[in-house]
């Protein structure tokens, strides 16, 4: 029986599953927990007042979207963050700083001149 290599997502592909995963507040907090230092599945779902396996299912969509890394030893999880994903979301979203930059600057320049308006 032969077995064929699963194909990497493409970046788009990677993208949607990274951002798919980061649309949800308690994955988020899982992240941030993560960011900290590696944590068994247990310690992680400790502040959440959800089920371990309602836990465990978030972590699998982190896990799809490669931004947590799981080691088992025997009945342990040992769960940890791996940032480049989250580094490829950065640099998509980077591309569009400057229309940010540019609206957030035209936003402050009509606040000051209303200001200045309403004291005249």
């Amino acid at each position: 029986m032969s077995r064929e290599m699963a194909t990497p997502p493409s970046v788009d592909d990677q993208l949607d599953l990274v951002f798919h995963a980061l649309s949800d507040r308690t994955r988020r907090a899982l992240i941030a927990r993560l960011a900290e230092g590696s944590s068994i599945v247990t310690e992680l779902a400790a502040p959440f007042e959800m089920s371990l396996p309602a836990v465990s299912k978030h972590l699998k969509v982190l896990e799809a979207a490669r931004l947590v890394g799981r080691a088992v030893d025997g009945r342990i999880h040992h769960c940890s963050l791996t940032a480049e994903p989250l580094h490829q979301a950065e640099l998509w979203l980077d591309c569009y700083r400057s229309f940010w930059e540019d609206t957030l600057g035209a936003l402050a320049r009509y606040v000051e001149r209303d200001k200045k308006r309403r004291k005249s």
